[in-house]
């Protein structure tokens, strides 16, 4: 069976992932919360949040995070601790959405291990108390935390730490460097004299503590750096990891075209660094995932029922704007209640997957795809008069009719398929559900016509 990518980076995410029921009912959790609570998934669903934090976190869960989550709909940085199966307390931040899949609302939460951040923050409380930490180093860390608070993206993390890394340690040049999906460092922000020296050197890249390189001892510990150094007039480089949940995604690299102390100060105050940057790339990453997860359904990767109604809507309003035909076509799976009755439902989703990918190659470039529920898919083609729908509907219709490779064996299935088409001068366009509505219609005329055929209306 095909490894579904989604539901990989699902539970392989570098935070805790969980979904419950609007009661608080456990619905899922990734393995990463899991690993956290030394539990199993048959431990966990089923179960109650509540039963899962300590006792002051439980009260605050049904007397204000839930009333919140109910009105708004979102709760973010919502600090509670939940409780290992050994005892152990765990800080948490939640990030909380309530998600309206059509059918029964769910509650998806980003959970963040707050133990680093605590330990940052006593950090923060050691290096006040000390004598060696200046007013000017404090203010350096209120800059960190006011500049990643506003981040919202890769780019504007990296952004934000070259600008504060220049600043606080007078550094004449600064890069971020992330590791991408492929494991390559690739430069995101900032300016990297010696980029193509630094990266490939796998003791700099492996790194997970803070390290200074001078040009006096360079050609004995770096060799590789002694002439990059020289020719770019430099004197020293230091090297920060950026770090999240004991794996390093990054790396910060500062320049100094002058000699200094890198003293013991320096170097704490380059590990805070480091330590926010990363969570706050974690937290980033993690919003764009939880954005996503609200608007494309799970088990396909396509759009889901919410998303594909905004983009029906919006293409309505452009095609009557624009004096242009639209196309809705509807499409249900011929007996697929037989594939999960036969077969099990892990071979069902993994049919409804295949389908998923065929149908986006069935539509054309800029057509829309979504599952709307079950076994039923949409697909919105702008522009696409009568003869354009005709032409993808049967396009769709031979796709799926294709064998459908499985661990059962190869699958032969067939599809109903039904198409709406508005046509600017039938007069004033039809709602969003109307049009829909229309290709549902025709979808079932076409399933008692006796399936695998598509009628266009």
């Amino acid at each position: 069976m095909t490894t579904d990518p989604y539901e990989t980076r699902y539970h392989r995410a570098p935070c805790g992932l969980l979904t419950t029921t609007t009661e608080g009912i456990v619905v899922e959790a990734n393995d990463t919360l899991l690993a956290w609570l030394g539990r199993t998934k048959s431990d966990v669903r089923g179960v109650s949040l509540a039963s899962l934090l300590d006792p002051s976190s439980r009260i605050f869960l049904e007397t204000r995070h839930s009333q919140v989550l109910l009105l708004q709909g979102r709760a973010e940085q919502v600090a509670l601790t939940m409780v290992a199966t050994d005892g152990t307390a765990i800080p948490i931040l939640m990030n909380s959405a309530v998600v309206d899949t059509g059918e029964t609302p769910l509650v998806h939460s980003a959970v963040f291990n707050a133990t680093e951040r605590l330990a940052y923050e006593q950090d923060l409380l050691r290096a006040r108390r000390s004598a060696e930490l200046s007013g000017q180093r404090l203010q350096i860390m209120h800059d960190i935390s006011t500049a990643f608070g506003v981040s919202t993206s890769d780019v504007e993390v990296g952004d934000a730490v070259v600008r504060v890394a220049r600043e606080a340690f007078a550094a004449t040049a600064a890069s971020v460097l992330l590791i991408d999906d492929d494991g390559v460092l690739q430069p995101v922000s900032g300016t990297n004299p010696l980029w193509g020296v630094v990266a490939p050197i796998p003791s700099i890249r492996a790194t997970d503590r803070e390290i200074v390189i001078t040009a006096d001892d360079a050609d004995v510990t770096f060799p590789e750096l002694a002439a990059g150094l020289r020719d770019a007039r430099l004197e020293a480089m230091s090297v920060t990891p950026l770090s999240a949940e004991d794996r390093t995604i990054g790396l910060l690299v500062c320049f100094f075209g002058r000699t200094r102390e890198f003293d013991r100060g320096f170097l704490e105050l380059q590990q805070a660094l480091g330590r926010q940057a990363a969570q706050t790339l974690v937290r980033v990453r993690l919003q764009r995932d939880l954005e996503h997860m609200a608007r494309y359904d799970q088990l396909t990767g396509i759009a889901n029922r919410s998303s594909i109604t905004e983009t029906l809507e919006a293409s309505l309003d452009a095609a009557a704007q624009a004096g242009e035909p639209l196309t809705v076509i509807f499409v249900d799976v011929d007996d697929f209640k037989s594939v999960n009755d036969a077969f099990g439902h892990a071979t069902g989703d993994e049919v409804l997957r295949t389908l998923a990918e065929r149908f986006r190659d069935g539509v054309r470039t800029g057509d829309s795809v979504g599952r709307i529920g079950g076994d039923e898919f949409v697909a919105i083609c702008p522009a696409a008069d009568t003869v354009a729908a005709t032409t993808i509907a049967q396009r769709i219709l031979q796709l799926a009719r294709e064998p459908i490779a499985t661990a059962h064996g190869a699958l032969e299935l067939s599809i109903s398929v039904g198409a709406s088409v508005y046509s600017p001068d039938a007069g004033s366009p039809p709602t969003a559900d109307a049009l829909l509505n229309r290709a549902d219609d025709a979808m079932y005329s076409s399933k008692a016509a006796g399936k695998d055929q598509a009628l266009v209306r």
